[in-house]
């Protein structure tokens, strides 16, 4: 059947309900950690360092699935991508147990990071770079919307029907989105041979001096938002003694904020340009970190400080994307996988990090994070495009 003509508007509000799906998978694991710590009866620090081994294969694997984008279509990406999300659902369904929760997790991180550069390639391909912070924040408003509507709804469904429920939801509804996608986009167009093409795509990103200061901005980055970000559940519940209800409502606040750092990137970052955007943002998230330990002593102040500082960076890596997506057109899913790679290093690296800092108290933490936002800036430095490539 011939794929229906549909608008551009229709395909990207598709889009940002498939990563909005494929995000609360990868989210819901952190406000619900001490709940699946509980249910799955291992210690927290074993289930951080899972956490952190999810985006460790994922760093490793899903470049290689990622560059399909590239070699193959963006079409096929996607779909690859969407498959391997279907994939962790079905595994932890019949092997309900702390390895089938773990494999699950690093399937359906993988599936991410292999759809997400194939949909940022495909919108790199059809919006011009001027107006493309707009198109890009419209289909990242996904990400906060899992924390807004997906991880209370799955908090939600874990209670009344248990943790491997929210898993097996999230699976079938991607499963129907594959259907859909496979009608909804024509076919690729014949590409050339996917060994060749991802080789040298590799080689270009890597050999590059841009390439490489791309990679270690997003590693920084996302070691200095999960030294936080993993642990701010425990944080609250020690701190608070919430419940899972409390901390599902804690999620949809840190949604709102992370919805409102999407605007504010819809707003401003192609007017400000995307570098004066970044530098704002990480400056306003290391402020954020330096409020957290002072004004956290309350449960509002907690909630407050947490708000900038998901604000901040949301607004940080949404005005980084388009940037990052016009430093190899050539390669433009390969580069930003590469983006997403190195996040997933970053966060594998925090994982190991966070216990050990939080162990000392929380202001260790926060304060790490600062100094991992700083090396980022001085990173940013170095990323240039076009004609300021050097």
């Amino acid at each position: 059947m011939t794929p229906p003509k549909t608008s551009w508007r229709v395909q990207l509000v598709f889009f940002t309900f498939i990563r909005m799906l494929s995000s609360i998978g990868f989210r819901m694991v952190y406000p619900f950690l001490p709940v699946f710590r509980d249910a799955l009866n291992v210690p927290l620090e074993t289930l951080t360092r899972a956490v952190g081994l999810r985006s460790l294969v994922a760093a490793i694997v899903g470049p290689f699935l990622a560059t399909v984008g590239d070699s193959r279509g963006r079409r096929t990406g996607m779909l690859l991508g969407m498959s391997v999300f279907v994939s962790g659902a079905v595994v932890v369904s019949l092997w309900p147990t702390f390895a089938g929760f773990v494999t699950a997790m690093v399937l359906m991180l993988i599936g991410k990071v292999t759809f997400d550069p194939s949909l940022q390639a495909y919108i790199g391909d059809r919006v011009p770079y001027a107006q493309r912070g707009a198109a890009i924040t419209i289909t990242e408003l996904s990400w906060s919307s899992a924390f807004i509507i997906g991880v209370p709804a799955m908090g939600w469904v874990l209670g009344r029907a248990g943790w491997l429920a929210p898993f097996q939801l999230l699976g079938l509804m991607v499963l129907v989105c594959i259907a859909v996608l496979a009608w909804l986009l024509p076919k690729d167009a014949q590409a050339g041979a996917a060994g060749r093409g991802m080789l040298a795509n590799f080689r270009q990103v890597l050999r590059s001096r841009v390439g490489r200061a791309v990679l270690l901005f997003s590693l920084l980055t996302c070691v200095a938002n999960e030294l936080v970000a993993l642990i701010f559940g425990v944080w609250l519940e020690d701190s608070f003694g919430l419940q899972l209800a409390a901390l599902g409502a804690a999620a949809a606040v840190l949604g709102i904020a992370e919805l409102s750092g999407e605007g504010l990137v819809a707003l401003l970052t192609d007017r400000l340009g995307k570098r004066r955007a970044i530098v704002i943002g990480l400056l306003v998230n290391c402020l954020a970190c330096l409020a957290m330990p002072v004004f956290g002593g309350t449960y509002l102040g907690a909630l407050v400080t947490l708000f900038f500082f998901y604000v901040s960076f949301e607004f940080v890596i949404v005005s980084s994307i388009p940037l990052m997506t016009e430093v190899m057109p050539a390669a433009r899913a390969t580069m930003m996988s590469g983006f997403f790679t190195f996040a997933s290093i970053g966060r594998a690296v925090a994982s190991l990090l966070t216990p050990l800092l939080f162990a000392q108290g929380f202001g260790y933490n926060t304060g790490a994070a600062i100094v991992f936002n700083l090396l980022a800036l001085w990173c940013l430095q170095g990323i240039r495009i076009g004609s300021e490539n050097p």
